[in-house]
């Protein structure tokens, strides 16, 4: 081959590379912050990792340093999946987040939970009170509880910790008098740090939070990814994923994802027809 042609071979070559890049593109996976960062990325790294290769579609993880933060993302369409029950308000639906998978694991709860060894035995004891919660889209651990609060007029000042963790982190130092929490986590905090609570309430039973797509992905991609995370509970390398994920956790050692269609999201969809404007 002359130089001219091997010249002219070689841009065409570096032409076809950013054809092949978009070829395989990338999508943000945004799930909510129900811990401190580093639990956060301990738990969905691995999985998002897995999902990518099992799925040939390349996810990488997004998350900011609240849950907030991370809600802000999906509400300006900067991320394409989520793991999140924060888009099942009335304002939000129309945004055209669908649900196609869930996390099986036991129902969960909207909790107020003390220290096991607090003197407050009593909601309405909190009364002038400081009462943490993770952030204002929590949506079972903020507006589910301080809905109940408001409801049964029991006046209390509000702090927002950034997440569940620094929400614990409060109470068992002193600074709050009690925390509005996910049940879920609850457990799970205890597990991880040998703590122990005081339920003062909970809320019916839910679901855990859902898996949902972005209108803007197309359909392929999401059936490969929705394929990948249904897959991991009967692959021996995505039931080790799924088990080290939860040990760090401290979920549920099989906590597996399944199918859904959003219908068993329809207690939260209620939740918004009757809880005080403040929470909506």
């Amino acid at each position: 081959m002359n130089p001219t042609r091997r010249a002219l071979a070689a841009a065409l070559g570096a032409l076809c590379l950013p054809l092949a890049a978009q070829a395989q593109p990338e999508y943000f996976f945004s799930p909510v912050n129900q811990y401190g960062i580093s639990v956060t990325a301990a738990y969905w790294n691995p999985i998002v990792r897995y999902v990518s290769e099992r799925s040939g579609v390349k996810l990488q993880l997004k998350i900011g340093r609240t849950s907030a933060d991370t809600t802000s993302y999906v509400l300006a369409r900067e991320v394409d999946f989520v793991f999140s029950n924060h888009l099942f308000s009335p304002d939000r639906e129309h945004l055209g987040w669908k649900v196609f998978g869930r996390r099986e694991t036991p129902p969960v709860r909207g909790q107020i939970v003390v220290p096991a060894d607090s003197p407050i035995t009593d909601v309405r004891q909190l009364a002038g009170k400081e009462v943490a919660f993770p952030g204002p889209e929590a949506t079972i651990a903020y507006k589910f509880t301080y809905g109940h609060l408001l409801q049964d007029k029991v006046d209390v000042k509000v702090v927002f910790a950034g997440n569940m963790d620094a929400a614990f982190a409060q109470i068992f130092s002193g600074r709050a008098a009690a925390a509005g929490a996910n049940s879920q986590l609850v457990e799970g905090y205890a597990r991880r740090e040998g703590k122990a609570f005081r339920v003062l309430w909970s809320s019916a039973p839910l679901h855990d939070l859902a898996l949902m797509h972005s209108s803007k992905v197309p359909a392929g991609d999401v059936k490969a990814v929705a394929a990948a995370f249904f897959a991991m509970a009967n692959d021996p390398q995505g039931r080790e994923v799924l088990e080290q994920a939860a040990k760090a956790a401290g979920l549920p050692a099989m906590a597996a994802f399944v199918p859904s269609d959003g219908s068993e999201y329809k207690s939260y969809r209620d939740f918004y027809r009757s809880a005080p404007q403040q929470v909506q």
